[in-house]
């Protein structure tokens, strides 16, 4: 994969869960509820994002039938981790460094003493690292869910179980 490529995406609103887990997998994807076929597009447009979708229609819009936006048609009836794994797979994506699930925001790390009032206290007393999302600045840190999240990433990327994990 070219080093500049910084693909970023656009989930029509059927995708919410992919939007989610290629967060988690290091990849900036936009997602709205609701979002009409036209927003979409706009968004995709104007943000320089790859549209993905499994809207056979809206593969028929001049736009992207032309190639003029980038655009990936998922397949139909695909549950979400196959829906990652067919894009990682397609893209040749490798796992990257993790975004907030949640709104897509970068990862920051911070010192431990700047979130104690911000993290259940059990939490603050046995784990080291904290981040915060530059957007929402939600408060993160490797939970015991962490592991599954990360075994979950390697398997849609195709790596082995003994695969070591991504740095970070």
């Amino acid at each position: 994969m070219d080093e500049r490529f910084d693909p970023r995406f656009a989930c029509d609103a059927m995708l919410c869960g992919l939007a989610r887990w290629l967060r988690a997998a290091g990849y900036d994807a936009w997602w709205q509820e609701g979002v009409a076929e036209r927003d979409l597009i706009r968004v995709a447009q104007h943000d320089g994002r790859t549209l993905l979708s499994s809207d056979t229609q809206l593969f028929q819009r001049n736009v992207i039938r032309d190639g003029t936006l980038p655009a990936l048609q998922l397949p139909h009836n695909l549950g979400t981790q196959e829906q990652l794994a067919f894009v990682l797979k397609k893209l040749g994506l490798p796992l990257r460094e993790p975004r907030c699930m949640a709104c897509g925001g970068g990862l920051i790390e911070v010192p431990r003493e700047q979130v104690r009032d911000r993290v259940p206290p059990r939490t603050f007393v046995w784990a080291d690292r904290f981040w915060k999302c530059d957007r929402c600045r939600r408060i993160f840190w490797h939970g015991t869910h962490w592991q599954r999240i990360q075994q979950r990433l390697r398997e849609a990327a195709g790596e082995s179980p003994c695969t070591p994990p991504a740095a970070g």
